[in-house]
């Protein structure tokens, strides 16, 4: 089968398609023919580059390998079709189309995947391509815990998205609608009318305006990929209020604890068990059937352009995702 391959940190340049073998499941895995998979800013930075060489709240490198990458397949979530299982799996069957991610020994940029039956994975929506399928997992599927179980927003209440353009900002706008708050977004000028077309009741350029100068106050305070530090948005924070980050570094565990009624939370969604995951998955399927929740891809690659596909997402101006397309039939049947 095809594989993208790393053997070393680096530039894009360093990933190389190659012919490797194809995976035989095990008695409790599904083989799993992948038809797509997407690029993240995670993919360039943790996996690719390294990066951060040590990390203040996860283990950097000592988890990703040291000198070169432990896991030489990149690629997080997926969406594609079941052709083989286990002798005990009970859950799928040939022919089953899913969506979701691998464990944490990535692997789906690639032709074909072993995953464990109840891994992260479930059922994908009928009314989805391939493409959006994979694309919608990474985005939502950070979101959605955030807002609702960390965040626990509630109907009414004010939120400010601050990346509100990228692939989890394009979810949490959505989500955060569908659980009644009022959003505000923050996104680049280029980005104003799909952050407005998702939902948005205002949208704020941050290249015009600082919303911390405009005397408004919010409920939760959502700073995707660290787009804000705490210490900046607390005066912005209503009393009571959430900062909320998937981006955990050590300036946030100091205000972890409530401060003055304000308090941070840190958000590490991918480390949560693959029942939770699942579940999330199942949910995130009904909204996209009812018409709740749909997804944002900006560029679609081949797996053989995938050199491309990182270098575009390592400019940091994506809107929504930037999906591989690996299988020649990606779309749905």
């Amino acid at each position: 089968m095809k594989a993208v391959v790393c053997t070393r940190y680096g530039p894009p340049e360093v990933l190389q398609l190659h012919e490797v073998a194809k995976p035989t499941p095990k008695h409790n895995e599904v083989l799993i023919r992948i038809h797509a998979t997407v690029v993240t800013a995670g993919d360039c930075k943790v996996s690719l580059r390294g990066q951060p060489f040590f990390s203040r709240v996860v283990t950097g490198r000592f988890a990703t390998g040291l000198r070169t990458p432990r896991t030489t397949i990149f690629g997080f979530e997926l969406a594609g079709e079941i052709e083989a299982v286990g002798r005990d799996v009970t859950r799928y069957k040939k022919g089953d189309m899913i969506f979701g991610s691998t464990t944490l020994h990535l692997g789906a940029h690639a032709e074909y995947i072993c995953l464990p039956e109840d891994g992260p994975i479930a059922i994908k929506p009928t009314n989805m391509t391939y493409e959006e399928a994979a694309a919608i997992v990474e985005g939502a599927g950070t979101a959605l815990p955030c807002l609702r179980d960390l965040a626990k927003i509630q109907k009414g209440q004010h939120i400010l998205i601050i990346g509100a353009s990228g692939s989890t900002g394009t979810a949490a706008v959505q989500l955060a609608k569908y659980f009644g708050a009022e959003v505000t977004g923050v996104c680049s000028t280029v980005n104003l009318e799909l952050v407005k077309s998702l939902g948005a009741d205002q949208v704020i350029d941050y290249t015009q305006e600082d919303f911390t100068q405009n005397s408004q106050t919010y409920d939760v305070i959502f700073a995707i990929a660290g787009n804000s530090t705490f210490s900046r948005c607390r005066d912005s924070l209503k009393p009571g209020g959430i900062y909320l980050t998937d981006k955990p570094t050590l300036a946030v565990i100091p205000h972890i604890l409530k401060l003055n009624r304000k308090r941070a939370i840190l958000a590490y969604t991918g480390v949560r068990p693959a029942s939770a995951k699942c579940k999330d998955l199942a949910f995130i399927r009904e909204l996209i059937e009812a018409g709740k929740l749909k997804v944002v891809i900006d560029r679609c690659y081949p797996l053989e352009q995938i050199v491309e596909a990182y270098r575009y997402v390592e400019k940091g101006h994506k809107k929504g995702n930037v999906v591989i397309s690996v299988a020649q039939n990606g779309e749905m049947p």
